[in-house]
């Protein structure tokens, strides 16, 4: 356990120690706060337009049950701050082996008493404990309409727990990517796509049948994320999540082995 928390310390280290974290964090944030507000502002203006005339058929004062937080603000902050995690995530998850491959670094680690899977288990850890910070600092807004919407404090951690989960599965595909490659460029360029084709499989019912359709749609990420946005934490897709992670673990330690047979 020591040696796992002492390569825990170097790693939170590194990711501090360069300003990427600190953009990355930022930068979700703000586009967060950024899409919170504007969303905040035509539900503003739907409820004066519905409470000051009779468009639509409604009497006055009279607001129909489709125009309300969830479906105007929250549901759709949701979506955008999960696209903003499949652009944000491959930043971080970059330079996490890609790094430590390129400076050769990887096979002093493996001289000392630390395990090949010591090293990945607490890059992935560190890369996590990192994405539940970004949710944490992007989640405020949200919760904030979760509260006025009257939504209740367990819809605010079915979703929360549904981020999480995303963004681990994001920060999985990333570092598996990281770890096969020592260009940085190269390892947020390939995470960035496995992101992107594993979003979403809706398009693949048009070119496929429906067997091979549904396979695909069950391995996307969005379908899983959704149930939770809908406040729903069923135990399928927590694990389907695991397995992402737990997979990317294995997938990581092979590229050690992999290098040493090149090598």
């Amino acid at each position: 356990m020591r040696p796992l928390l002492a390569i825990m310390r170097k790693e939170f280290a590194s990711l501090f120690g360069t300003p990427t974290a600190y953009l990355t964090l930022t930068m979700v944030a703000l586009v967060t706060a950024i899409i919170f507000f504007e969303r905040l502002k035509v539900y503003n203006q739907i409820l004066i337009v519905y409470a000051t005339s009779t468009m639509g058929g409604f009497e006055t004062d009279t607001i129909p049950d489709h125009v309300n937080l969830w479906d105007t603000v929250f549901f759709p902050v949701m979506e955008a701050l999960g696209v903003t995690l499949l652009a944000a995530i491959p930043i971080v998850t970059m330079r996490v082996f890609a790094e430590e491959r390129a400076r050769g670094t990887d096979e002093l680690l493996l001289t000392t008493h630390l395990s090949p899977w010591q090293i990945v288990v607490a890059k992935f850890l560190v890369t996590y404990a990192f994405v539940a910070l970004i949710l944490a600092a992007s989640f405020v807004y949200p919760a904030a309409a979760i509260e006025q919407g009257g939504l209740g404090i367990e819809h605010l951690a079915a979703v929360f727990t549904g981020l999480l989960l995303l963004g681990t599965g994001i920060a999985s595909l990333g570092l598996v990517c990281s770890a096969f490659t020592s260009s940085q460029l190269v390892a947020a360029v390939s995470g960035w796509a496995a992101a992107f084709v594993f979003w979403d499989f809706g398009w693949s019912y048009s070119f496929l049948n429906e067997s091979s359709a549904n396979f695909l749609d069950r391995i996307a990420l969005h379908p899983r994320f959704g149930a939770f946005s809908e406040g729903i934490v069923a135990l399928d897709n927590v694990a389907y999540f695991a397995a992402i992670a737990l997979v990317a673990m294995a997938v990581a330690r092979f590229s050690f082995d992999l290098r040493r047979i090149g090598n």
